[in-house]
């Protein structure tokens, strides 16, 4: 079987959830007798025809020079390479900036999409934004021949508003069972006296509500905030927290054994994410022996269960960090129950081993008829 991924900027993963899937994804279906076709932007580091064994097809992609403009025209390009070559089946990792194009999709494949999170629930966006992310939502449903959801929660939703069927398949991530604290020195902490966040600087991820409640618990240990912050809110932040000594601006973090190791000895791991799926950064956190308190919504506690800690206001984010400690019995039964979980239900061999049924499945339906 021949397959096409479209929608990331490209692998080996540099940028974030969906080149991280789309990066184990290929690698697995490779192992699996699938011939395999990654899209990357032209920009994109490894500049390569072939990555282990994946093919990678690079699109000119002017990103750097127009913005989220050149988002469209990036996924233009990809789909207008795709009509030049013959596969069985295309998988659309998101819709964003591609669902406008859906009509060029070639009709003589079939064509599945993995609808992401609500991206119009998302209040970084004005509200002319988020009326267009709500229609190309619409147009991602319309121009995909099957839809593939990251959660239940978008399974229900996907059901409810388009009455429309999608297979469940949600993130993997692998058991991190080799920590190497001398990672640490380069950050200047010490094991489980230290605690992070790992997100993009954005208001839908909490990031505010939390770094407001590492303000009021005023502890002496270092609180790490990882990710790119050289961004309008990324400044915003650092600037209203300039005053605060315990909060470290480290940039983003991709090298992924640096990543394990630091969230492996960090006392409290934070994951404000409010909208979405089963994010790919909360399930490497349970495979890295995190303690988690995340944001006390739907998409969290259906991963989560009873298995974490739950904050929705910086005041109790700050209770946390004054009254938690790893190392309690209460907390090494969570960070169990959670390595379990990712152990029998999220590991990256099952999640690839679920699209391949998915695959099979869809090859058998008649051709597109969009």
């Amino acid at each position: 079987m021949k397959l096409a991924i479209l929608g990331t900027r490209g692998i080996p993963n540099h940028y974030g959830g969906f080149e991280q899937c789309a990066e184990y994804l290929a690698l697995g279906l490779v192992k699996k007798g699938f011939e395999v076709v990654v899209y990357n932007s032209h920009s994109h580091p490894y500049q390569e025809s072939e990555w282990n064994g994946v093919k990678i097809v690079h699109c000119y992609d002017p990103e750097n020079k127009l913005g989220t403009a050149g988002q469209f025209i990036y996924d233009l390009n990809c789909i207008l390479n795709l009509k030049k070559h013959k596969f069985d089946i295309v998988l659309q990792l998101g819709y964003t900036s591609s669902s406008v194009w859906g009509f060029l999709l070639p009709k003589n494949t079939i064509v599945t999409t993995n609808m992401d999170g609500l991206e119009w629930k998302r209040t970084k966006y004005s509200a002319k934004v988020r009326n267009f992310l709500l229609w190309a939502e619409k147009l991602g449903v319309k121009y995909s021949d099957h839809l593939i959801s990251d959660s239940i929660g978008i399974q229900d939703y996907l059901k409810e508003k388009y009455n429309k069927e999608s297979d469940f398949i949600p993130y993997g991530a692998d058991l991190f069972l080799d920590p190497n604290e001398s990672v640490l020195q380069e950050y200047n902490i010490e094991k489980y006296n230290y605690d992070l966040l790992i997100a993009r600087l954005e208001p839908e991820n909490s990031i505010e509500i939390i770094l407001d409640g590492v303000a009021l618990a005023n502890q002496n240990r270092p609180f790490l905030v990882i990710g790119k912050h050289e961004t309008h809110y990324g400044e915003y932040l650092k600037n209203k927290f300039k005053d605060v000594s315990q909060i470290r601006f480290i940039g983003g973090i991709y090298n992924i054994d640096k990543l394990n190791n630091v969230r492996y000895y960090a006392n409290v791991y934070f994951h404000g994410h409010t909208v979405g799926g089963t994010n790919p950064s909360l399930l490497e956190a349970m495979a890295s022996n995190s303690l988690i308190c995340a944001n006390d919504n739907p998409f969290n506690r259906y991963i989560l269960g009873e298995d974490a800690l739950y904050f929705n206001e910086a005041n109790q984010v700050a209770e946390v960090l004054k009254e938690t400690d790893k190392s309690s019995e209460n907390h090494q039964l969570m960070l169990k129950n959670n390595m379990t979980k990712i152990e029998k239900v999220y590991t990256w061999d099952t999640i690839v081993d679920q699209y391949i049924e998915h695959f099979k499945k869809i090859s058998k339906s008649t051709k597109s008829t969009r």
